[in-house]
């Protein structure tokens, strides 16, 4: 069997299991060559049609033996590619993960590198703070985009923290990423020029209908009803209380609310926002200034 082969027969299995896919990958092809390649040592960017490199490629018996025991188990667990792999991509960089902490796929991630950001930032933004850090790629790419910014990545789950660690030292930018367990936005004095936040926004309707790869993830990750509503915006509301005091004057707040831009506006209806351009829309990642924050009126219940 050839590597070509081997991954269609693979691409097969994923899609008559009917699987979900979101987790970077949105169909079974593509997941079946991020497994293939991954198990086989090989780079996710090879060129699969570089002068027949797949179709020439003969597999091994037992490498063959270890794809489809691969293969088996993300169909059996039905656990994201991610949680068996160990290794997620966002913007271009790998990531760790495991079960403690949900897969990165923010689209916050790609305004911060299309530099969509610079038009509203001042040249004194110096401090940032990413709320809801998860594994720290929202935070670590912060870092990246922007090398003169100190990063404060915040999260209210120890074990989150954890796998967060392990990634920042990964990226060697533990001198300019600092940690921090809390509920909410950290109320320490410190004040923000930017915050970055992709928080739990899923509505009681939508997570009770999530496919089990997303339950395998950390619910506190996704489910935006913690507090008693079910609209998805429970913590969203508490945020938008509490950051202008935490940000400095001319401070910005970016937030990821996905597919519930409805709900934040039933919420929000007086609130002026600037929705950002991402691959997915324009209804997903919106920009808040201080200045709107604080004429905001109290959020509809």
């Amino acid at each position: 069997m050839t590597l070509n082969d081997c991954i269609t027969q693979a691409a097969r299995q994923l899609d008559a299991a009917g699987l979900a896919f979101g987790h970077g990958t949105t169909n079974a092809f593509d997941e079946a060559v991020w497994l293939v390649l991954w198990r086989l040592g090989l780079p996710l960017d090879t060129d699969l049609s570089s002068d027949n490199f797949g179709k020439k490629m003969a597999l091994a018996q037992s490498e063959i033996d270890q794809i489809a025991t691969l293969i088996s188990e993300r169909i059996s667990t039905r656990k994201p590619a991610a949680y068996l792999t160990h290794e997620a991509w966002l913007q271009g960089l790998s990531f760790y993960v495991d079960e403690r902490v949900i897969v990165p796929r923010s689209l916050i991630a790609e305004v911060l590198m299309s530099e969509n950001l610079d038009y509203w930032l001042s040249d004194t933004t110096e401090r940032v703070l990413d709320l809801c850090t998860g594994n720290g790629s929202l935070a670590i790419i912060a870092a990246v985009v922007y090398p003169d910014v100190k990063v404060q990545a915040a999260d209210i789950c120890p074990k989150a923290l954890e796998v967060a660690r392990i990634n920042i030292d990964r990226h060697g930018l533990h001198d300019r990423i600092s940690l921090r367990q809390c509920d909410g936005i950290p109320k320490t004095g410190s004040h923000y020029d930017l915050i970055l936040c992709n928080p739990p926004y899923v509505n009681a309707q939508s997570m009770a209908k999530l496919p089990p790869e997303f339950c395998a993830e950390p619910p506190i990750a996704l489910n935006g009803n913690q507090a008693g509503g079910t609209d998805g915006m429970d913590f969203i509301r508490q945020l938008l209380r509490d950051a202008p005091a935490q940000m400095t004057q001319d401070a910005l707040l970016v937030l990821e609310i996905g597919n519930e831009r409805s709900h934040f506006e039933a919420a929000f209806p007086t609130l002026e926002v600037v929705w950002l351009e991402t691959s997915a829309g324009e209804d997903q990642v919106l920009l808040l200034t201080r200045n709107k924050l604080l004429g905001l009126d109290g959020p509809n219940p």
